[in-house]
């Protein structure tokens, strides 16, 4: 690990016609677990990872009235996967291609910028960004050159950066956003079809020293290696097996437990890697002060779909048998949702699951254990061709769900009805290059006969266990994530239509839309200054979303493509 105090890589200026000056207000440990309903501190807006905000001014009987307030141009293109993360009057947003732009909150205007040269010959799969960290006075990014930067909040000035990888070796590449607990700042990289094998690291928030590292596979002689006997292509397939912990944790401030999603096995082949492999397609809960393992559940073994449970579940309370129980709730990209209890101390285990979308590889699950069957002719093998139901981008792929403790539902951005077939083969381990045991140029996309639409919401009762309702897009995948508020409102963008709406959030009537000039990928989020409530959103097309709309436009005859280009919008009501 690395520690460097500057580089010329890296650029952080003021911006001619700056903002007003006004005073930051640090982000404390207390502020993370607490935050206050007028900032939006976290990625999901807070700790349990539920992108729910407490403001209630804007309602579902005014929402109509919602006009824009400002939108800036980020002068960057492909896709923004990044929320706007506001603290007071500064508002922070981070950017495909290594840069992060600091607003003036109310007023759009550009306090400063921060770039990091992108190295030539980096071979990320997906160059994109998906939101800075807080903590007392400074912001923390990750770059896909697998840096860790911690800067000035006031100024963008560089105070520290920290290596979490090597990009050049190690094949892999950053775009989570980081999350800070108790002063230590947690990040993984992603690179799963490179075959790096995942892991965590967490820093210092102050100096950048390194705390901990956990990887997400086992090595030989710890808990879970026997999972990975040597067998198959690879004898030694835990060095390469996967597992990239690509996105931000939840954490149990309470009870000081850290829950974090891991992605998918590596090769994509799971007949060349046999055995369970633990903790591929898992959810871990991790002790913060020293990477400790608590306690796990895998949703399913020996991944061969790409599958990745990178999504940390969302730490709700739910009913079960008449009592309620803390515990968690995903929809996971294999088409299952899943309740799982939790307790105090962060041990996991199986409550129930149902499918959220069709399924064609699970013959059966275990209702007590949650471990499912398969159907063999859906799996795909070294020198088989074989067809699976959702493909890899999943029931729901990255994008965040939503749950609001007023409606007691749980909101998801879903796609359904989309098919893959792959011929498996085997590909030599070369850094930087591809090798999940799949032809790049054959993921070949299907649509289920009849299909009548791809993406949509779902709402779900948490404790009844039901689907309530359901908003059908017949035209378009879903790629945007989900804020619902107190005021009952839920908002979303991720269609090809470019447009923000607004919903009834129990009844999922729509009432509100407005078209921003590009496709939204980027989570919605909402503050208020001076007793007025805003609503934010950064629009951005590109990567994966961007990627399927060719095959659509191939397929169904869909527009060919979306444009690109990043820009921010903060609306508010019309006085």
């Amino acid at each position: 690990m690395r520690i460097h105090r500057s580089t010329v890589a890296l650029t952080a200026a003021l911006i001619a016609g700056m903002a007003h000056a006004a005073e930051y207000r640090p982000v404390t440990d207390a502020r993370l677990a607490n935050p206050e309903p007028g900032n939006w501190l976290l990625t999901k807006g807070n700790y349990a990872g539920w992108s729910y905000s407490p403001l209630e001014q804007i309602t579902t009987k005014n929402v109509a009235k919602l006009r824009p307030v400002w939108s800036a141009a980020t002068n960057v293109g492909s896709g923004h996967e990044a929320p706007a993360i506001v603290n007071g009057d500064y508002m922070f947003v981070a950017t495909p291609h290594n840069q992060v732009i600091a607003f003036d909150s109310t007023t759009g205007k550009v306090r400063w910028r921060f770039v990091r040269e992108v190295p030539l010959g980096l071979g990320a799969l997906h160059r994109t960004n998906r939101g800075v960290a807080l903590w007392e006075d400074k912001v923390y990014v990750g770059s896909i050159d697998c840096m860790l930067s911690a800067l000035d909040a006031e100024t963008g000035k560089l105070l520290w950066e920290a290596e979490v990888c090597d990009w050049e070796t190690e094949s892999a590449y950053i775009t989570s956003a980081p999350l800070v607990v108790k002063g230590k700042v947690i990040i993984g990289p992603s690179g799963g079809e490179f075959g790096v094998r995942g892991f965590l690291k967490a820093f210092d928030a102050k100096t950048g020293e390194l705390a901990w590292t956990r990887y997400s596979v086992p090595a030989p002689g710890e808990p879970g290696s026997e999972t990975w006997p040597q067998e198959g292509q690879w004898k030694d397939a835990w060095k390469n097996g996967g597992g990239t912990m690509w996105m931000p944790g939840n954490y149990d401030a309470k009870n000081d437990v850290i829950y974090w999603g891991v992605g998918n096995g590596a090769p994509w082949l799971g007949d060349q890697r046999p055995g369970d492999n633990l903790y591929l397609a898992s959810v871990l809960s991790i002790d913060p002060d020293d990477g400790d393992i608590v306690s796990h559940f895998q949703y399913h073994w020996n991944d061969s779909w790409d599958w990745a449970g990178m999504n940390a579940p969302t730490l709700v309370e739910y009913e079960k048998n008449g009592e309620k129980v803390t515990g968690l709730i995903s929809a996971q990209r294999n088409g299952r949702l899943y309740w799982l209890d939790r307790d105090a101390e962060g041990n996991i285990t199986y409550n129930k699951s149902v499918p959220y979308v069709n399924n064609t590889v699970f013959k059966s699950v275990d209702p007590k254990t949650g471990r499912p069957t398969y159907n063999e002719e859906h799996k795909p093998a070294t020198g088989k061709t074989r067809t699976y139901c959702p493909s890899l981008w999943g029931g729901k792929d990255w994008p965040y769900e939503a749950y609001n403790p007023k409606t007691g539902m749980l909101y998801i951005p879903y796609n359904d009805n989309h098919c893959l077939t792959l011929t498996g083969m085997i590909q030599p381990r070369i850094p930087g290059q591809w090798s999940a045991g799949v032809d790049i140029n054959r993921l070949d996309l299907s649509l289920t006969e009849g299909w009548d639409h791809i993406g949509g919401i779902q709402a779900w009762s948490v404790d009844g266990g039901k689907e309530v309702w359901r908003e059908k897009y017949p035209h378009s995948w879903n790629w945007g994530s989900i804020l619902t508020t107190a005021g009952g409102v839920l908002f979303a963008g991720g269609t090809t239509d470019r447009m923000f709406r607004a919903y009834d959030a129990k009844s999922g009537k729509l009432l509100w839309e407005f078209p921003t000039p590009s496709g939204i990928i980027s989570p919605p989020s909402s503050f208020e200054i001076d007793g007025k409530q805003y609503i934010a959103v950064v629009s951005g097309w590109g990567v994966d979303a961007q990627w399927i709309q060719g095959k659509m436009h191939d397929l169904a005859g869909w527009e060919k493509a979306v444009p690109e280009g990043g820009s921010v919008w903060v609306f508010a009501l019309d006085n």
